[in-house]
């Protein structure tokens, strides 16, 4: 059974984001890496915590992300937090210099995944949010699971 080419594995996402900002659109990148960060991406050893995109000079780099080094890459290794050329057409990225000039913007990387076999970003388009932004959404998120336990209680009987 041959393997479906459009399946998107997810490898790390970076759950901090949501909870920080409001993603208003999402992009999807392609990511430039050495063979040896590949490997370890694809072991999962990659944390999108406090990391953030930057355009500068026409192009996107991916600032802050760290991949863990390759445990049998010896002298192939890179520096884990090296930032790292993001793979988008010219005019994705005027798109986005657009966006991003406008006040209160950021370019945040949401996830990783594979795509076939090339290592793909998700970048969303986002706002910060608020100290009572954060605890509406918390109170929301706690109404929420209160009402399905209680659903699914009843649905016992």
């Amino acid at each position: 059974m041959a393997k479906d080419k459009k399946t998107n594995t997810s490898l790390s996402k970076n759950k901090k984001a949501f909870h920080d900002y409001f993603v208003d659109d999402t992009f999807e990148a392609g990511i430039e890496l050495f063979g040896t960060e590949v490997k370890s991406i694809r072991e999962g050893k990659i944390n999108l915590k406090d990391s953030y995109v930057s355009v500068k000079t026409g192009e996107a780099y991916l600032i802050g992300a760290h991949i863990s080094p390759y445990e049998k890459g010896n002298i192939f290794n890179r520096d884990p937090l090296r930032s790292r050329r993001l793979l988008l057409h010219r005019r994705e990225i005027n798109k986005l210099i657009g966006l991003t000039q406008q006040e209160g913007y950021t370019l945040i990387p949401l996830e990783v995944y594979l795509k076939g076999s090339y290592v793909k970003v998700a970048l969303g388009l986002c706002r910060g949010k608020k100290n009572y932004d954060k605890r509406d959404a918390i109170a929301e998120r706690e109404a929420k699971r209160k009402i399905d336990r209680v659903l699914k209680e009843q649905s016992r009987y």
